[in-house]
């Protein structure tokens, strides 16, 4: 579902290049409440200008405490009025319905996060210990791992995982840039390299381990996957034990 709102959001752009290419850069960030709803109501530089700025006000009226934003309407027509952009009527239609779809895709993912979130407090897995794995993610390494009796020791999850190395590593062999298989689960395999950096970072144990591959002449790829084997062979431990993360006994 992210990727399928990503492909609107590029959608989205390339519209907005075409019929008011100077938009994105009178926003601090994209997919504001602002910056979806001047989209919807108008859908270009032209719609813009040639509103009064009293309609043009009210897509500002909702934007809530906290959420402030340093563009006025009146800097908004402005900039609208003097626009490069290209009038289109097909381009403007596309725009209201990749802003529609956007918001929809979000409203979705929202709660899924909340109810992965609910799921994930009631389940309670031992793994939801180590800082910095969330509930979603968490749970989506439980979903792919399925039942840790299937597995009887850390290896055979890191091969499930696809992230073993392929090349023999020993006090002669050093590389920088050790490959992994890429076999096994890669939407496990996925997930594993968008949380390691997180781990890394709030982790102290993790991140030393980092560090010290880095000292061994490791390249940051290499490290990570060091550090994705050994986050690995920790969720096996706590699932197989049902204890929690304890960096202490790490040390």
């Amino acid at each position: 579902m992210k990727e399928e709102e990503n492909v609107y959001k590029n959608r989205l752009q390339k519209c907005i290049d075409i019929v008011f290419p100077e938009f994105n850069k009178l926003f601090n960030s994209k997919y504001g409440i602002v910056y979806m709803n001047i989209l919807k109501m108008f859908g270009s530089a032209e719609n813009i200008a040639n509103t009064d700025i009293r309609t043009i006000r009210k897509c500002f009226e909702i934007e809530g405490r906290g959420n402030r934003i340093s563009l006025t309407p009146e800097r908004l027509k402005e900039c609208a009025g003097s626009s490069i952009g290209i009038s289109s009527s097909a381009e403007v239609i596309q725009i209201k319905h990749l802003t529609a779809q956007i918001e929809l895709i979000e409203e979705q993912l929202t709660e899924i996060d909340k109810k992965i979130e609910e799921f994930s407090i009631q389940n309670n897995s031992p793994i939801l210990s180590i800082p910095g794995i969330s509930h979603f993610s968490g749970t989506s390494i439980l979903a792919e791992l399925g039942d840790i009796s299937n597995y009887s020791k850390p290896s055979q999850i890191i091969k499930f995982a696809g992230v073993a190395p392929l090349h023999y590593e020993s006090s002669q062999f050093n590389a920088q840039h050790t490959s992994i298989t890429k076999k096994g689960s890669k939407y496990l395999r996925k997930t594993l390299y968008q949380i390691i950096l997180p781990v890394i970072r709030h982790n102290p144990v993790f991140n030393k381990y980092y560090q010290l591959k880095i000292s061994q002449g490791k390249g940051h790829r290499c490290a990570q996957g060091h550090c994705v084997r050994k986050l690995l062979r920790i969720i096996y431990h706590l699932l197989k034990t049902n204890q929690q993360f304890d960096p202490q006994l790490l040390r």
